[in-house]
């Protein structure tokens, strides 16, 4: 598929290597834990590449030094439960974010998403807001995500996932047309049950050994 202007394929060989292991039915929930948050990791050094700083004066032990700081707060809300896979691993870079959380669970009939927990930190507009999860599959739970948070104030949006597809895509793009996108892969399809192929199966079962 062609990819949009507002989507970043991260494809890097670390992130490549721990991604087959995800998908690889057979990786224990241990080593898929452990390697779900080092891609997050990894991941989050490209998506914040182009973040707004603002230049500050500090005294080192022999002189002054011109360096930097974040312009803006920063937000990580991962979608439940899934999201949560990911999150320890962007901590690990950005120690300091703060943390929300939105919940979302897929109707197995409709294949849409119901919302059932909404918790964000407040300055949401002078914020920069990473919003996680690692499928984007038919985007109805990464775009719903999105409206709520924008609903409630924010303006910098990032959305960041493991593994996307082409339906996904496009409707989160159409409906968010100016929030970036940042991916691990870009898989083939849907199936009829809405997962994505080949895709890793159920990214939150699988890391919380449901």
């Amino acid at each position: 598929m062609q990819i949009p202007d507002q989507v970043t394929l991260i494809d890097h060989p670390l992130i490549q290597v721990r991604l087959t292991k995800l998908r690889n039915k057979d990786t224990p929930l241990v080593e898929f834990r452990s390697q779900l948050q080092q891609i997050a990791q990894l991941m989050t050094f490209e998506l914040t590449r182009n973040f707004e700083l603002r230049q500050v004066e500090v005294k080192t032990s022999h002189a002054s030094a011109e360096g930097f700081e974040a312009a803006r707060p920063l937000i990580l809300v991962p979608i439940l439960r899934a999201g949560i896979g990911m999150l320890d691993g962007i901590l690990e870079v950005l120690p300091e974010a703060q943390i929300g959380h939105i919940g979302m669970v897929r109707n197995e009939e409709t294949h849409l998403p119901e919302s059932y927990y909404c918790k964000l930190p407040p300055k949401l507009a002078e914020a920069e807001i990473l919003l996680i999860d690692p499928m984007l599959a038919t985007g109805h739970s990464s775009v719903a995500a999105a409206r709520q948070l924008r609903n409630a104030g924010a303006k910098r949006i990032r959305f960041i996932c493991l593994v996307a597809c082409p339906e996904g895509i496009a409707y989160f793009t159409t409906e968010h047309p100016d929030i970036p996108v940042y991916t691990a892969a870009i898989d083939s399809h849907l199936d009829d049950n809405a997962y994505i192929v080949p895709g890793l199966g159920d990214a939150g079962d699988r890391y919380f050994g449901t």
